[in-house]
């Protein structure tokens, strides 16, 4: 069974390669462009995403997904944050209104 230790292992691999050569690591290259160069990889694959649910195509959609979420923890390495952080946040909203809680962000 797959679980939230992949995640966790990817957000380390990750983490290590922030101070990689670029020449010789994606991610390290991807980090070292900055932050417009992973926001326009997060918005490619969310694009890519939506293109693979229109076809019906669930291996596809798995697939870009899996991209997605890729590029989304590099983001997420590049702003010092991990898949914990974002597992954590899910935790605290687990049980709460999806309505209850957006309306609780418009409240702060």
């Amino acid at each position: 069974m797959v679980s939230a230790e992949i995640l966790e292992r990817l957000s380390e691999t990750l983490a290590s390669r922030r101070g990689a050569d670029p020449s010789t690591s994606y991610v390290a290259k991807l980090l070292h462009k900055g932050t417009d160069a992973i926001l326009k990889k997060v918005g490619e694959e969310a694009v890519e995403v939506v293109m693979a649910a229109k076809d019906g195509d669930k291996l596809h959609v798995v697939r870009e997904v899996a991209d997605l979420w890729f590029h989304t923890l590099v983001l997420l390495a590049h702003e010092g944050l991990s898949a914990e952080d974002v597992l954590a946040e899910l935790a605290r909203r687990e049980g709460i209104s999806g309505i209850d809680e957006k309306a609780s962000r418009k409240e702060q």
